[in-house]
């Protein structure tokens, strides 16, 4: 939706981990889990990890990341586009900054958002997989990281964002990108 969407109003695309760039300005010691790349041993210890602690580095990510998002997309703001943004800043955060016709939260069932993870052509993805095939034993490796994903997209979790009183588009199986486009756009008051 972020890339669409930024092409269609010709806007500012801040795509997942757009915030990639300001990376050079943490440090091991205040941002572990942004950290996390340069710290572990191998890519076999990132997707080995337990669901638990997997989940703990997604969430830790979203609250070190919040202020290096903040303060680039103020940047941004300064620029006469719209920007338009795939991020994990928290809830709590967002509601102190963000007016609810700025925000779209896209939920998908556990099911869906676990077994066609691997689906999208996105290269991140695409080298996780890679290193799963590459485990001693591939089989138990995805059985992990899908455990893994399943932990990040919870219940809990999802009852949050659900629940947060944003705006909020539910995937299915027979979603389609134009339906959901159209739909966050009457949302972003964007459609004239």
């Amino acid at each position: 939706m972020v890339r669409l969407l930024s092409e269609k109003y010709d806007g500012i695309q801040c795509g997942e981990n757009y915030h990639d760039e300001l990376m050079s300005a943490i440090d091991t010691k205040h941002q572990p889990n942004l950290s996390y790349f340069e710290t572990m041993t191998s890519w076999q210890e990132f997707i080995g990890r337990t669901p638990e602690e997997y989940d703990a580095w997604i969430v830790g990510c979203a609250r070190e990341a919040t202020d290096l998002e903040i303060a680039k997309l103020i940047q941004l703001s300064a620029q006469d586009r719209k920007v338009f943004v795939d991020t994990n800043i928290p809830i709590s955060i967002l509601k102190e900054i963000a007016d609810y016709h700025h925000i779209a939260i896209m939920l998908s069932p556990q099911s869906l958002s676990v077994e066609r993870f691997f689906d999208r052509e996105d290269e991140d993805k695409q080298f996780i997989y890679q290193q799963i095939q590459k485990a001693q034993y591939p089989i138990k490796a995805m059985e992990n990281y899908k455990n893994c994903l399943a932990k990040v997209n919870s219940l809990e979790h999802y009852k949050e964002y659900e629940e947060s009183g944003f705006y909020t588009y539910i995937r299915n199986e027979d979603s389609t990108i134009s339906k959901a486009m159209a739909e966050i756009e009457k949302h972003f008051l964007l459609q004239i």
